[in-house]
């Protein structure tokens, strides 16, 4: 009689790290027209995304802190924030890990500075642009971003 073994493999559980950032939507107001800077970059694959700003928190610094920080180096826009918009919450793998992340968007008002990606340190972003916040829906690649720059225009519009 023969046996035969069989083995089970399973999978190793992926570590899990939490990651927290924040940026959010810097508006521009003009000829009574609210504009959004937003930035384009290459995802894994290579196509371009059209996304809101934001990155990492640094040691010693607040949300809002951040979310000013990363608007400013990614589209060049100084910013100040005004309100709390949401926060995004999903999952993705790397390497060897599992990244949940949770990034913090904020309604900035543009108070200086030139649409660029030349303050990029991480030269992620190959472009910014400013568009028409009515129609930033037309333009971001993620619907959870578009959720977040429809709430935007329902704060600065009072809906």
């Amino acid at each position: 009689m023969t046996v035969s073994s069989h083995r089970v493999h399973r999978a190793a559980r992926l570590a899990t790290l939490e990651e927290i950032s924040a940026g959010g939507v810097v508006v521009d107001v003009r000829d009574h027209q609210a504009y959004l800077a937003l930035i384009a970059r290459h995802n894994r694959a290579g196509r371009v995304e059209w996304c809101l700003p934001k990155g990492h928190i640094e040691a010693g610094e607040t949300l809002v802190q951040t979310a000013e920080r990363e608007v400013e180096e990614e589209t060049g826009i100084k910013g100040r924030a005004l309100v709390t918009l949401g926060v995004i919450d999903y999952w993705f793998s790397v390497p060897g890990y599992r990244i949940h992340k949770m990034v913090h968007h904020y309604l900035l008002e543009a108070v200086g500075g030139e649409i660029s990606i030349e303050k990029d340190p991480d030269h992620e972003a190959i472009d910014a642009q400013w568009f028409r916040l009515d129609r930033a829906h037309e333009h971001l690649t993620f619907p959870n971003e578009r959720r977040i720059a429809a709430t935007a225009w329902a704060r600065l519009t009072g809906h």
